[in-house]
Parts: C-alpha cells; structure tokens; sequence
C-alpha cells in the first residue's frame, strides 16, 4: 500500500488546505479510522477523489487527523502539500 501521510492536529473551526501535481485520492481520518485504512480494513472519512486543487476539508470535531493521499490503483507517483487553516 503507497501512500502519503500527513499527520494535523485541528481545531472545532480549523480546516486543511491540500494542494496536488496531479489526481489523487485525499482523505481525512481520524486516528482509529487511520489504522483501519492502514490494515485494510472498512473505514470512515472526508473527501475522496480530488481532480483539482486546492482540497479543502474540515473535521467533524476537533482532534489528531491524518490527511492521507494515494493514486488509488493508479500508475505513478502523486506530490502535495498542506497546510491547516486556522480559524
């Protein structure tokens, strides 16, 4: 499994700006959803397919998230970049 993890700490207002050189699976999990998504195992999230940039997603409540970017199956290899944005 190739991915890219990106580990943020958000706040109730706060949301993620994610920016791609190219298509990309983004997703935002919280912790114990991040280590089902890593044991492949059924999960929940925010986000999905991003055909554009910037991504910008927020959490449903306040916490440790990981901001996860993968090809989904595609060839190649993906490049991002985030940043939170505090409010």
């Amino acid at each position: 499994m190739n991915f890219l993890d990106f580990p943020v700490q958000l706040g109730p207002n706060d949301a993620v700006s994610i920016i791609l050189d190219k298509q990309a699976n983004v997703l935002l999990l919280d912790e114990s959803n991040f280590q089902r998504y890593r044991s492949r195992q059924s999960f929940r999230y925010s986000g999905g397919l991003a055909q554009q940039s910037p991504v910008i997603l927020r959490p449903t409540s306040p916490g440790s998230y990981h901001v996860v970017v993968d090809r989904g199956g595609l060839g190649g290899s993906v490049r991002a970049s985030v940043s939170v944005i505090y409010n």
